[in-house]
């Protein structure tokens, strides 16, 4: 059995979808649309433009959604996956994918997502920090020890946990974590805390947008980050996806939900090779590759 599954922020890089672009009539049409949408050529940034500029709030999420996407429609023919997932970001791209959200809804819900977490990253000072090399109950216990807010965020694989919250907080959290035994502690280069508490205002924005969207039932099933199961109603992915925003991405049990399901095969769709690196960390063994336009 095939998964799909796309990569969210960070995976981005100069001159990423440009031959698409090139290559397919598809994606220039798609591209082109996307530059209306947005209100801005965002195709200019991706294919010419520097790393600093693509780091821009509200050009790097939709950049990473467009890449993944547009890919996933250009090897439609060739595009049956049993089950999709997305890290974080990428859950709209597998959302849209799936057919459980047009394309237009997808990239709009995706820009209204990255105005809204920059917006609630200026509230307060924030941060988030990946602790490798301990057991997710250790981080998750010194977590709720340390004064101020700081949570577990991201589930990455065994041993790589991000934790999220404000930035004395995490500073603390990286202090004792270390002293607990963790192999790093290593602060991120990100505006803001992801996936925590103090992503409430943008999950608050995001709701009444998510809420006047159609979705419909996806061609398969979506294991989504807020509960790392199959999901096909259309309400509970909204419901899921408006939570995604303040809860901790269970890519982990993801990873293993998908498996235990039957999944031989993981095929990466847009920027890079991160998932499916974290599929190794769980078994070697595991059939990964990346999409390609043939």
């Amino acid at each position: 059995m095939k998964a799909y599954v796309f990569p969210g922020q960070g995976a981005q890089y100069p001159g990423m979808g440009k031959d698409l672009y090139e290559n397919s009539d598809i994606a220039k049409e798609l591209f082109d649309r996307a530059d209306e949408i947005l209100g801005f050529r965002i195709t200019e940034v991706m294919f010419n433009g520097t790393e600093e500029e693509l780091k821009q709030t509200k050009v790097t999420q939709p950049a990473i959604f467009l890449h993944s996407t547009i890919l996933a429609a250009c090897i439609e023919d060739s595009f049956h996956p049993n089950m999709v997932a997305g890290h974080s970001l990428g859950e709209l791209s597998s959302l849209v994918a799936s057919k459980a959200l047009s394309f237009e809804d997808g990239l709009r819900l995706v820009s209204k997502r990255a105005m809204a977490m920059q917006d609630a990253c200026e509230k307060e000072p924030s941060t988030m920090a990946a602790i490798i090399g301990l057991e997710d109950h250790v981080v998750e216990d010194v977590c709720t020890k340390v004064e101020g807010i700081v949570v577990a965020a991201n589930y990455n694989c065994p041993g790589q946990l991000v934790i999220s919250g404000a930035v004395p907080a995490v500073e603390e959290a990286c202090e004792q974590l270390t002293e607990a035994g963790a192999r790093r502690a290593l602060m991120l280069p990100v505006g803001g805390a992801f996936h925590s508490p103090l992503m409430e205002p943008a999950r608050e924005e995001l709701a009444s947008a998510i809420e006047a969207t159609q979705f419909n039932t996806p061609v398969c099933p979506v294991y989504q980050n807020v509960v790392a199961k199959a999901v096909t109603d259309p309400n509970e992915i909204k419901e899921n996806l408006v939570a995604q925003l303040t809860a901790p991405v269970k890519w982990t049990q993801t990873m293993h939900a998908m498996m235990e399901d039957g999944a031989t095969e993981v095929i990466e769709v847009g920027p890079g090779k991160v998932l499916q690196g974290l599929f190794k960390k769980l078994d070697r063994q595991f059939l990964c590759s990346s999409a390609e336009l043939v």
